[in-house]
């Protein structure tokens, strides 16, 4: 199956789950994806939701974690956008999502998570602490550093590749959602 057809096949379930969220209360949360974001739905069952992350929960059930982000947490999650993959080439994007190279997706995935429940605020308290740079251990063994740029903050990864938070605190049942504009990745 290539990556464009699985991402195919969860736009439909997306697009499913959506018509019968469509008619909930999203009780606060920013909307992502023309979707509302349920808090007391897992990240998974949100992310779903959202038709600007089809890749990257297609990219979450070809790497196994479906059952890691639906658990108890809590979790953050960098989430980023359907545009942010398409950063990265199709012939690399179809590569990763084979099932060959489904650790090196998982380990990719896992940079974007955080064992804890970090809203903005309380990362840019941690940036004001530190300086203006915090350092963001991933559950992948990455870390992320996170700074302000403006009021928004901006997240560089091990190669120096800088993501923007496009939509921040977007609660969930086992965490919260911070979108962002890049796929972050670990050093090679």
């Amino acid at each position: 199956m290539t990556a464009r057809t699985l991402v195919a096949s969860v736009a439909f379930a997306a697009l499913t789950a959506t018509a019968v969220s469509a008619q909930m209360d999203d009780g606060g949360n920013p909307m992502v994806g023309g979707a509302a974001m349920f808090p007391s739905k897992t990240i998974v069952e949100n992310a779903m939701n959202s038709a600007d992350h089809e890749t990257l929960v297609a990219a979450v059930v070809q790497a196994d974690l479906v059952d890691t982000l639906s658990g108890p947490g809590p979790f953050t999650v960098f989430a980023p956008t359907d545009a942010a993959f398409d950063r990265i080439s199709d012939e690399s994007l179809s590569q990763l999502m084979m099932d060959t190279h489904k650790d090196q997706l998982a380990k990719i995935l896992a940079c974007h998570v955080v064992a804890t429940n970090a809203m903005s605020d309380a990362i840019a308290g941690m940036i004001a602490d530190d300086g203006g740079a915090h350092p963001v251990p991933t559950v992948g063994g990455c870390t992320l550093t996170a700074r302000m740029s403006g009021d928004s903050i901006t997240l560089t990864d091990e190669q120096g590749r800088v993501a923007n938070v496009t939509i921040a605190d977007v609660r969930q049942s086992n965490g919260v959602i911070h979108v962002i504009d890049r796929v972050m990745l670990p050093a090679m």
